[in-house]
């Protein structure tokens, strides 16, 4: 069992940006692929970028491209959303998500290849 804590949630223009960070309780952080959820009022949950366990890959839902950077520090146990030119469609409840796989560059970008996912942290941006 990870625990996931999310933070750097809040309200911002529209244009502006903010940084997402996710924290895992584990000794074992480089074993586990991690991506980034979200989910507006009345919308199913969905992808937005997941990284590889090595941090060396990457994927990216295409309303994000361009926008959003997903990064990992595997000494500090954190994966950070950077997202830039936010827009009120990116308000949303933001969930970081965890799960274990075997390659090293693998990235997951479904829902249901993640097992462990943090409380979420609430962005909204205003137009």
């Amino acid at each position: 069992q990870v625990q996931l804590v999310e933070s750097g949630g809040g309200l911002v223009q529209a244009g502006g940006s903010l940084r997402l960070s996710c924290v895992a309780s584990t000794r074992t952080f480089s074993n586990y692929g991690m991506g980034w959820f979200r989910q507006a009022p009345g919308k199913e949950r969905e992808f937005v970028t997941a990284i590889s366990r090595n941090g060396g890959s990457t994927v990216y839902a295409d309303s994000v491209k361009g926008r959003f950077t997903i990064s990992r520090d595997n000494a500090k146990n954190t994966v950070t959303l950077q997202m830039n030119s936010l827009q009120p469609e990116d308000t949303a409840v933001y969930y970081c998500a965890a799960r274990f796989f075997k390659a090293d560059d693998y990235v997951g970008s479904k829902m249901y290849e993640y097992n462990q996912w943090g409380q979420g942290t609430q962005v909204t941006v205003s137009s």
